[in-house]
């Protein structure tokens, strides 16, 4: 039996998987996310140790006697910052804050080798800008931060005491050599920091350390071995199969994700495609984000009072694709690929005296799926190939979407058995390469097809001009161009 572990931002979700890679246990506890300020959001580190902790202790515990090895994913990006006796010393800085747009400007101006060595246009998403903030507006904090680690291995030092992360999370930092697969002493310095404040570099399947004796009787497991894990999308990919060069999937969680796998690293920072390192050892990836997917579905849903996701999914087929003028934008926490706009918000458009829940449902379905394709649009255009997409995340749950993405991107979607499980399936197989052995080829293999939607040519065609609409309605609800000026 092997345990992985996704340390999300909505909550921390474990799942043990047989030698065959067969899901026989779960469980899940939920996090919340703090925004004391516009732009910002944060969570307290240790809420994700206390989450993590009952996520395990929700799983059988004769499965959990089971264990021989725990692998790690988690949220990417979010800046722990941890004092000399490896404390946090603030709220960390998540993947979706805001609030270093000014940073990235003056890093992209000073430091060209972001694009080139980093392999990213500098967003405040990622943690080099997120550093340069603290460092100017809470100096004293940056002036005691002795360790900067990733949400997930911040849990792994929990787990293990070991200081550690694996190459496709790290990537995320932007203080990564992405080609050369090491901390960047240049992009490191850019930011006052250097080698010392990093945790060792480790591959997704190399184990790091082993559980401590105190931990292991907390969760009711042997001192297991600790794989490296990887970033939540580069876990993704292995849990389903996305391995070999060109394989490809979509994620539908808090945020949207196309992810391209690679065989050598290709960056594109023109259209704020990322690349990184996979988790698995001589891959990367290529990847489109959206900062706001499956998180728009619970927001509308608590918006028109419907009961939950499920609900708001009923009411949206009601409505029905393509019947009504209404247009969503997706952008409630700014937005990256393609626009790299951490100060855009969301938008309802062309809301007329017929507009009723229903149809804003089903607006926003088709807004999350307009932006995955302009995201798909811009892989495309960095002559990545997509013939298919594997679809994951909670979000892969509802048929009735698949048809509206399927559409929208004008793509087939793969949807795969347990692919819902997400990172932590993925986790639980990088545990099982790392005491095992064996080949990624061998262990993490697709899933069972549960089905396939095939796109509607009718409803590509009915899409079309909405699609259009979306796209030309961005530059309109910019900051600058919403601003009341002055008289």
């Amino acid at each position: 039996m092997f345990l992985g572990i996704d340390i999300g931002t909505s909550g921390v979700k474990a799942v043990v998987i047989d030698t065959h890679g067969s899901v026989v246990g779960q469980g899940t506890a939920a996090l919340t996310v703090q925004r004391p300020h516009p732009l910002w959001s944060e969570q307290d580190p240790d809420s994700w140790w206390a989450a993590t902790t009952a996520a395990v202790q929700a799983i059988d515990p004769d499965v959990r006697r089971a264990v021989r090895g725990v692998g790690l994913a988690g949220q990417m990006h979010g800046a722990t910052l941890l004092g000399a006796d490896d404390t946090p010393l603030r709220p960390a800085i998540l993947w979706n804050d805001g609030r270093s747009h000014a940073e990235c400007a003056e890093l992209e101006a000073a430091t060209p080798q972001f694009r080139t060595v980093g392999g990213n246009i500098v967003m405040p998403g990622f943690t080099a800008p997120k550093l340069a903030w603290v460092r100017k507006h809470e100096p004293e904090v940056f002036a005691a931060t002795k360790l900067v680690l990733l949400p997930k291995d911040y849990v792994r030092l929990l787990m293990t005491g070991d200081k550690a992360s694996d190459m496709s999370d790290s990537a995320g930092t932007l203080w990564l050599d992405v080609a050369g697969r090491k901390w960047s002493d240049d992009l490191l310095a850019a930011c006052g920091l250097d080698a010392s404040q990093m945790p060792t570099l480790v591959e997704g399947p190399q184990a790091t350390g082993r559980l401590s004796a105190a931990v292991a009787e907390l969760w009711g497991m042997p001192q297991v071995p600790v794989a490296g894990g990887g970033g939540d999308n580069a876990a993704g990919a292995a849990g389903v199969g996305v391995v070999k060069n060109g394989d490809a999937l979509l994620s539908l969680g808090t945020s949207g994700v196309i992810f391209v796998a690679n065989d050598a690293f290709k960056p594109n920072p023109a259209r704020a495609v990322h690349a990184f390192c996979h988790c698995l050892p001589d891959m990367w990836h290529q990847m489109a984000v959206h900062l706001s997917a499956a998180s728009c579905i619970d927001w509308v849903a608590r918006l028109t009072g419907a009961a939950g996701a499920a609900d708001l999914f009923a009411r949206a087929e009601k409505a029905g694709p393509a019947n009504g003028p209404e247009l969503f934008l997706p952008y409630l926490s700014g937005e990256r690929t393609p626009h790299n706009d951490a100060e855009v918000r969301g938008a309802f458009l062309r809301l007329d005296n017929d507009t009723g829940p229903e149809r804003l449902a089903q607006a926003v379905l088709e807004g999350v799926a307009f932006a995955l394709a302009d995201g798909l649009d811009a892989l495309r255009g960095a002559g990545t190939e997509v013939a298919k997409l594997s679809v994951i995340g909670g979000g892969a749950r509802s048929r009735y979407w698949g048809a509206t993405l399927a559409a929208a991107l004008n793509t087939p979607l793969v949807y795969l058995q347990g692919g819902e499980v997400g990172p932590a399936l993925g986790a639980a197989r990088l545990a099982q390469l790392a005491v095992d052995g064996g080949s990624p080829a061998e262990v993490c293999v697709a899933p069972p097809i549960a089905h396939v939607i095939e796109p509607d040519a009718a409803l590509v065609d009915r899409l079309a001009p909405k699609l259009a609409a979306f796209r030309e309605a961005y530059p309109h609800i910019t900051p600058q161009n919403i601003t009341p000026r002055s008289a």
